[in-house]
């Protein structure tokens, strides 16, 4: 028995139109941008006109992305509500690819835009065995205290009181066949501006950190601390900060060469000093494992991997030698590709956009123990 399971930041689907570009500029699209606007009324009606004819392409290429992964659990972030995956599901992945699913389980969490996680799910995977679920948790009004997570770092941008997660840790108990699974779908706080002489990511650290604490709390508290390895869990979402990386140095037209190297820290520390879960993407070359292209010109460009399947001891031991797949074919041309990894991209594909997402789905086929 084999069940599919997959991630998948979409990015920003949504059913709102965001109007605040015509009074800050560093909200405001670079396509209106060169036009002169003087009325806020013909702001809102050019915002609306850019975002509709825009989003087709976009969602079409997300929803390829969607097919090719062939997951029967799907585990996405950033949905704005269930009225959007709804939508999304049938006109697009329904409709257009003959790819739907039934289940649909989104609970709103915290983030200030409202984007929400979220899960789709087959009725049987696709030989044939059942998926119920049991039952469903939202942890968004978990806080500090709550788990005693709070700390010195943590005291200079948040109180012991404020929620731990940014959005939200939604479990989810299910039978698969019969057999249980837990699945735990997250998105962690992003990265966020430099801060009294750290860059983004270290100043934001120690949030995602004490979120991946929540997790491991959460699960241990459920199973038994120290009984946790031999359950069957995964831990899946866009959890912003990666362990290694690879530098792409090198400029268009002259050519790139990259080089891989470890983080001497991460957040997601917590999950793999003491194998408390594998991520199972390092089982691919290094450099083959990106989910996501940064750049902020020549001089900051580099893969990372955001987004993750961690796997039990238990679960990860029963799967040993397969490999997670990566799609990439939903990337802007922008995107620098290693030698021997380059995708065909879906048709209509721009150079910076319309593209699937800047994040790929990840995938694996799993055998359940």
């Amino acid at each position: 028995m084999s069940l599919r399971l997959a991630t998948f930041n979409v990015e920003n689907l949504l059913t709102r139109f965001d109007f605040t570009g015509f009074r800050n500029q560093l909200r405001q699209d670079r396509v209106i941008k060169l036009f002169e606007v003087s009325s806020e009324g013909v702001y809102q009606q050019l915002e609306q006109a850019r975002v509709i004819a825009a989003t087709d392409d976009t969602r079409q290429m997300t929803a390829l992305a969607i097919a090719d992964a062939d997951a029967d659990i799907l585990c996405l972030q950033e949905i704005d509500n269930m009225a959007a995956l709804q939508a999304f599901e049938y006109g697009y992945l329904f409709r257009m690819v003959g790819n739907g699913y039934r289940q649909k389980f989104l609970v709103e969490g915290n983030d200030s835009r409202g984007i929400d996680v979220a899960v789709l799910m087959r009725e049987e995977t696709r030989d044939g065995q059942k998926i119920e679920l049991q039952d469903i948790r939202s942890h968004a009004m978990t806080t500090y205290r709550d788990l005693d997570l709070f700390d010195e770092e943590l005291a200079l941008t948040n109180r012991i009181d404020d929620k731990i997660f940014k959005r939200d840790c939604l479990e989810l108990d299910l039978l698969i066949g019969g057999r249980p699974f837990s699945l735990y779908v997250v998105h962690f706080k992003s990265m966020g501006n430099p801060r009294e002489g750290l860059d983004g990511r270290q100043s934001t650290m120690p949030i995602r950190r004490a979120e991946a604490r929540a997790v491991r709390r959460i699960i241990e508290d459920r199973f038994g601390a120290g009984q946790t390895d031999k359950k069957s869990f995964a831990i899946c979402g866009d959890m912003n900060d990666y362990q290694e990386r690879v530098d792409v140095i090198g400029r268009r037209g002259a050519g790139y060469r990259f080089e891989h190297q470890d983080e001497a820290e991460s957040a997601l520390d917590v999950f793999s000093h003491d194998g408390f879960a594998e991520n199972v993407v390092r089982r691919r070359e290094a450099l083959d494992r990106w989910t996501l292209y940064h750049t902020r010109g020549p001089q900051e460009q580099w893969l990372c991997q955001l987004d993750y399947l961690w796997l039990s001891p238990a679960l990860a031991a029963h799967n040993a030698g397969r490999l997670p797949e990566i799609i990439r074919n939903g990337q802007p041309y922008r995107t620098i590709f290693p030698p021997g990894q380059e995708v065909e991209r879906y048709p209509r594909t721009g150079w910076d956009r319309p593209k699937a997402s800047d994040h790929c789905p990840v995938v694996m086929t799993l055998d359940l123990p």
